[in-house]
């Protein structure tokens, strides 16, 4: 079973969430990848606010293709997450609510998850053709010199993904291989 959720997500349904559930979430995402994390963390650290409120916003680590004519957004798979684990904790720790990847998060990603109570997801790594079918707008909305690793304002209707860590810090990568050794 699906479970339907809205962006940004709310502390009580992010806390909600389980390891493995598999959601839907409409609403208003952000993309943003290595460049950007990179840029808004230097930025802030020099007292420069971040270019959205990210609070309880969900960030989506992708750099979508350009558009063909007619269509929204061009394929927009997910990409490794661990590559913004440096700066994710600072995120989370500022209000960030969820994070969409794939791959593994690192120990303290993870810690800063159970900290404040957020979630990351995981969508499915090659579909990203599919999943651009469910974005229903996108447009730049800072860091348009990074080209497509610029900060996107994605609407979306019933994009599939699946609770990787949930907020208490249980890991579906460590839970499936548990049940695969056990």
């Amino acid at each position: 079973m699906e479970i339907k959720i809205n962006a940004p997500i709310s502390k009580d349904v992010a806390g909600s969430l389980k390891a493995g559930d598999s959601v839907l979430i409409s609403g208003v995402i952000y993309t943003a990848r290595d460049a950007a994390h990179e840029r808004m963390t230097r930025l802030y650290k020099d007292g420069i606010d971040y270019p959205i409120d990210i609070k309880n916003q969900i960030i989506y680590y992708a750099g979508p293709c350009p558009a063909k004519p007619g269509e929204v957004i061009g394929s927009c798979g997910p990409t490794t997450a661990g590559r913004m684990d440096a700066y994710t904790p600072e995120l989370l720790d500022n209000g960030l609510g969820a994070m969409i990847g794939k791959g593994v998060r690192s120990k303290e990603v993870i810690d800063a998850i159970k900290r404040n109570k957020c979630v990351y997801f995981g969508a499915i790594g090659g579909a990203g053709a599919l999943i651009a079918e469910c974005i229903k707008r996108a447009e730049v909305v800072a860091y348009d010199d990074l080209g497509t690793e610029a900060i996107r304002r994605l609407e979306v209707e019933d994009f599939p993904a699946v609770v990787l860590v949930d907020c208490d810090g249980n890991d579906l990568y460590e839970i499936g291989q548990a049940q695969y050794r056990g």
